[in-house]
């Protein structure tokens, strides 16, 4: 699977010409849509499904900064899945120098449409085997 691609653009940057951290954790979610896309289950489709999965903590190590122009590949790893909690892991790279720029994760859980807590292998258990497949979890 490819990894998804921001460039930098100009108004992410601060007086100093790099990359304000805050836009980091937006490219997290915009690595993140775009992951999930690609193994089936966007957003759109989650939430048609009755299923919402908020953000519960994000974790950011800035390596290197980024300036304006400058392309950041991104890989979304799925680190951790045990039914209800999701964590992913975000590797962003340079694509010029291949340096590494950060190293994050989000951690997600899953609940309905009422908020409530909702266990994937019982509501969605086609969503529950992909993220366990991609986890490394299956027998």
């Amino acid at each position: 699977m490819e990894n998804y691609i921001h460039k930098v653009q100009y108004y992410e940057t601060d007086k100093m010409g790099i990359t304000h951290h805050s836009n980091y954790v937006r490219w997290m979610e915009e690595a993140r849509i775009d992951y999930l896309e690609k193994i089936g289950f966007g957003y759109r489709k989650m939430e048609e499904d009755g299923i919402i999965s908020p953000v519960v903590g994000i974790e950011c190590e800035y390596k290197s900064p980024t300036t304006f122009g400058d392309e950041i590949e991104i890989a979304v790893t799925v680190e951790e899945f045990k039914g209800i909690r999701l964590v992913l892991g975000y590797t962003m790279i340079r694509v010029s120098d291949r340096k590494t720029v950060l190293e994050g994760k989000s951690k997600h859980c899953f609940v309905n449409e009422s908020g409530k807590p909702i266990a994937l292998k019982k509501s969605f258990p086609e969503l529950d085997g992909r993220l366990k497949e991609l986890a490394g979890c299956m027998p």
